[in-house]
């Protein structure tokens, strides 16, 4: 196996050319969630290998030749965000969307590691799966589940690798357990009495009522979940009213509530309906909560971490065993239950220019394409080496 990563990850270096190629291409008109075929199309035509099988309506899973045994899937994902690209490199979006937390360097690695696999010859077929939809909810991952393809092509298990600026450049973290939080989206609705802004006391304002939940519901993570497990509750849009001198008869909050353990999620929701219904009543407002399920707590297999931690050491990366995220990733659904995963998170450091994934003048260098490319090399020969033969 060790002449195998030698010259896997050699042959993954010959394609790093038309990798970076690709990838500026993807990142110069990226495409949103649910709108992925033309960069699904484009990255299959990359990749040499056919259409494969269309999986989640605008995704793809491609099969790669290998030995006997079981597949293992490597996943990437297709869709871009709706942010404005602040980079202005040559190759910078301009249609409105961005691939701002590293999709495309994701894509990009793929393509390199399939080709040279495929080169070289690995031991067990390589299911590249183009994944639709990471960014939105549905997620594109469940559908993928629930199709049938993973279990059709025999994969036992799917890696991913993503990029991570609050790791260290040239550190890959392999963290068994839990590494990403489970999250649920809400929508808080408060309805009150409006009328004048001069005569508060005819009034039952359902701003006042709303910017108190607004504080009361982080006793969520400060009373009502152990500490050294956690949970993020977070409001991301606030409205209500229309004029400085008129208090509404109504206003809304959405947000989101993250926890770590599964365990821990229905607590917090039945947490959440009670804050939400008290704040309510002590301002004289009644409140409708809706919950909006989206990503279980993805948590990683603890063999192909540690299997693929030793790859990552012989390489002679830096690699943590800590590192863990309240973000959220749909690569949840592949993991437990048909499949094993793994989630890989490959560090930029300051490298990628700024602090935080999803922010206008997120740009990873070309050079961590490598990066996860070799990460996902070491997450298949962690699979191949723990799988039931």
């Amino acid at each position: 196996m060790n002449d195998l990563w030698d010259r896997w990850t050699r042959a993954i270096e010959d394609e790093l050319p038309a990798a970076i190629e690709l990838r500026h291409a993807v990142h110069a008109d990226p495409r949103g969630s649910g709108d992925e075929e033309d960069t699904a199309r484009l990255v299959a035509g990359a990749l040499g290998a056919g259409e494969g099988t269309r999986v989640a309506k605008t995704g793809r899973a491609i099969l790669l030749p290998g030995g006997d045994g079981p597949v293992v899937a490597l996943r990437a994902e297709l869709d871009a965000l709706p942010v404005l690209e602040g980079t202005r490199v040559p190759w910078a979006s301009e249609n409105g969307l961005m691939h701002a937390c590293g999709h495309d360097v994701h894509l990009a690695a793929l393509v390199a590691v399939g080709r040279a696999a495929v080169r070289v010859g690995v031991p067990r077929p390589i299911l590249a799966l183009l994944q639709p939809r990471e960014e939105t909810s549905p997620p594109g991952a469940s559908d993928v589940v629930e199709s049938g393809v993973l279990a059709d092509a025999g994969v036992d298990a799917v890696i991913g690798a993503h990029v991570q600026p609050r790791i260290p450049h040239g550190v890959v973290a392999a963290v068994p357990g839990p590494v990403n939080a489970s999250t649920d989206e809400f929508e808080v609705t408060m309805h009150g009495q409006g009328g004048h802004a001069g005569y508060p006391q005819l009034l039952r304002d359902p701003i006042l009522a709303i910017s108190q939940l607004v504080v009361s519901l982080q006793q969520l993570a400060s009373r009502r979940i152990d500490p050294v497990f956690g949970a993020v509750c977070s409001i991301g849009r606030i409205q209500g009213g229309a004029a400085a001198n008129v208090v509404p008869a109504s206003a809304s909050a959405f947000g989101s509530l993250r926890v770590m353990r599964e365990k821990d999620r229905e607590r917090a929701l039945e947490a959440l309906a009670d804050i939400v219904h008290g704040t309510a009543k002590a301002h004289g407002c009644t409140a409708e909560l809706e919950i909006s399920p989206c990503e279980p707590v993805l948590a990683n297999d603890p063999a192909l971490a540690a299997g693929a931690r030793r790859w990552l050491s012989h390489a002679g990366s830096d690699v943590d065993d800590q590192f863990r995220s309240f973000g959220a990733d749909d690569f949840a659904h592949y993991c437990g239950g048909a499949t094993r995963g793994l989630m890989l998170f490959v560090g930029l450091g300051d490298t990628a220019g700024v602090p935080s994934l999803h922010d206008e003048r997120f740009l990873p260098r070309d050079g961590a394409i490598s990066q996860v490319a070799h990460a996902l090399v070491a997450g298949y020969l962690a699979a191949v080496e723990t799988s039931a033969r």
